[in-house]
């Protein structure tokens, strides 16, 4: 007989064996990472990360700068896709401006901001995951940021040793790459950022946004709060927390594979797998959400199913 409690409620359940696939694997790391046998239904917060970029000054985006402040009003108004999903799940949107109107510098032609200053938004992501231990059982991480996905795909780069043409996408639905790969390239020569120093490469090529989602991470871990990531530029956190914590990535749930082609680089670079492939590259936490309401599900289904005994059903041993 299986020694692991949650295994073994999940195999008296009136269910054949392990016949709820992927819904079982997540009930067992929720109940692994929050160190419950059976968990109450998550209370659930999805934190979205808003930040401006210097590098848009280089054409790396269909959309002006303008647009993410734009959608944080959006977002605070309850009109954006990530609030129809919140409402349809029944999950609480924490809007978090990272420097909206403040854009980090063009990190073609200098740091993206200083060490201090990344250092700074870290702890303020670490005080950030505190509250959410206090207000959530599940959080989610999702981001808004007109040049972020530039960002991001420098990032990847660096970390996975990869050519800067393996990692650059059509983020918000640009066209042409080679101004977003000519301006990543160039900003990999100029800092030649040291995976080894990731609070340096963070401050060279990352952002404000970026910057505050890795110190959430960050600081979940050692308060054992699960916590649910989006997509590409969600994922880029992560290998900055990872960098500096290698342990972050227990507690995190990756939640889909992006359309964005870096992403499934970005994902193998950080041995994950992510359950849902839908061809999103909204961003906002929107792939987030669903995963979220999907795990919450799964729990439904593992705390409220009669067992075998309960049903007087007849199991086969």
């Amino acid at each position: 007989m299986n020694s692991d409690p949650v295994q073994q409620r999940l195999d008296s359940l009136t269910k054949p064996r392990g016949s709820l696939g992927v819904l079982e694997t997540l009930v067992s790391r929720y109940c692994r990472i929050t160190g419950e046998t059976l968990p109450p239904q998550p209370r659930q917060g999805l934190y979205i990360f808003c930040g401006d970029h210097g590098v848009t000054d280089e054409r790396v985006s269909a959309y002006p700068r303008e647009v993410t402040s734009q959608m944080l009003a959006n977002f605070r108004h309850g009109g954006a896709a990530i609030n129809v999903l919140a409402r349809q799940f029944h999950i609480e949107p924490v809007i978090v401006d990272c420097g909206v109107g403040r854009p980090t510098a063009n990190f073609t032609r200098e740091p993206a901001m200083t060490r201090e200053h990344a250092a700074q938004l870290l702890k303020r992501g670490r005080a950030l995951a505190h509250s959410a231990r206090d207000r959530f059982d599940l959080a989610g991480v999702g981001e808004m940021g007109i040049g972020n996905s530039t960002a991001a795909a420098a990032l990847l780069a660096v970390f996975a040793r990869l050519p800067v043409a393996d990692c650059v996408g059509p983020g918000a639905g640009l066209a042409d790459l080679t101004p977003k790969r000519q301006a990543i390239e160039r900003a990999l020569a100029l800092h030649q950022p040291d995976p080894a120093d990731p609070l340096g490469v963070l401050a060279a090529i990352g952002g404000h946004e970026i910057a505050t989602m890795a110190g959430f991470l960050l600081g979940a871990s050692p308060l054992r709060l699960p916590v649910v990531v989006d997509g590409f530029i969600a994922s880029s956190a992560v290998l900055i927390a990872r960098a500096i914590d290698p342990t972050v990535t227990e507690n995190i749930f990756f939640s889909h594979v992006s359309a964005e082609p870096g992403h499934r680089r970005m994902l193998a670079a950080l041995n994950a797998t992510a359950p849902l492939s839908l061809d999103l590259r909204l961003g906002e936490g929107s792939g987030a959400a669903l995963l979220m309401n999907l795990l919450d599900t799964a729990l439904k289904l593992y705390r409220e199913m009669a067992t075998f005994e309960e049903a007087r059903v007849s199991n086969v041993e």
